[in-house]
């Protein structure tokens, strides 16, 4: 499938694999897998991952086919909070990992959506920590995909988070506004890095 996006003058300045995952379709990591495979251009060209848009350019993006996966379904207990046609809204408890990883192959979030859902399952973009709890959406229907996806982008739909701060605070309240991205060292941790995605 081949997605073509246009830069917009806002984005001048913003690294590509940033710009292709700000719309929610791609993670930052799958958008620079795909520039290093050279299935990225900007206008016609293959450019770096590093490389900033000035704004105005065309973004093709050439997604491989996504091949059969071996997800067993499992009859994990999901606390549904809103089902329809199109999307499935659960209540993920702490302690369930959202996506099969590298010491969790299963007995996940997904699994026990492929269980609940079948086959009209389309995607579960948007993951939390295993340690977070919290209600997520997945698509049932690729066009459900596509419309969270351009949501998001738009910022009709938002995330909001709660967490909880302990320590002597020299503020009753504030405001964070710092990029995350992955930690330079420890890749399981999130961290306040100058390349990271826009967080408030």
């Amino acid at each position: 499938m081949t997605r073509e996006l246009t830069a917009a003058t806002e984005h001048a300045g913003v690294r590509l694999d940033a710009f292709l995952s700000a719309d929610g379709a791609l993670t930052r990591s799958q958008a620079a897998r795909l520039i290093a495979e050279g299935r990225v251009r900007v206008n016609g060209k293959p450019a770096a991952k590093s490389a900033r848009l000035s704004g105005g350019e065309t973004v093709t993006v050439d997604v491989p086919q996504l091949r059969e996966t071996a997800l067993p379904p499992q009859d994990i207990p999901l606390d549904v909070v809103y089902e329809d046609d199109d999307v499935i809204v659960v209540n993920k408890p702490t302690g369930l990992v959202v996506h099969p990883a590298p010491g969790h192959p299963d007995g996940t979030l997904v699994n026990a959506l492929l269980h609940h859902c079948g086959d009209s399952l389309s995607g579960v973009g948007h993951r939390i920590d295993r340690n977070t709890s919290g209600l997520i959406i997945a698509a049932k229907n690729d066009a459900a995909h596509l419309a969270l996806s351009a949501q998001l982008k738009d910022h009709s739909l938002s995330r909001t988070y709660e967490c909880l701060v302990t320590g002597n605070m020299k503020q009753d309240s504030g405001t964070v506004d710092a990029p995350i991205g992955r930690h330079p060292v420890d890749r399981k941790k999130m961290a306040v890095v100058p390349d990271g995605r826009e967080a408030v």
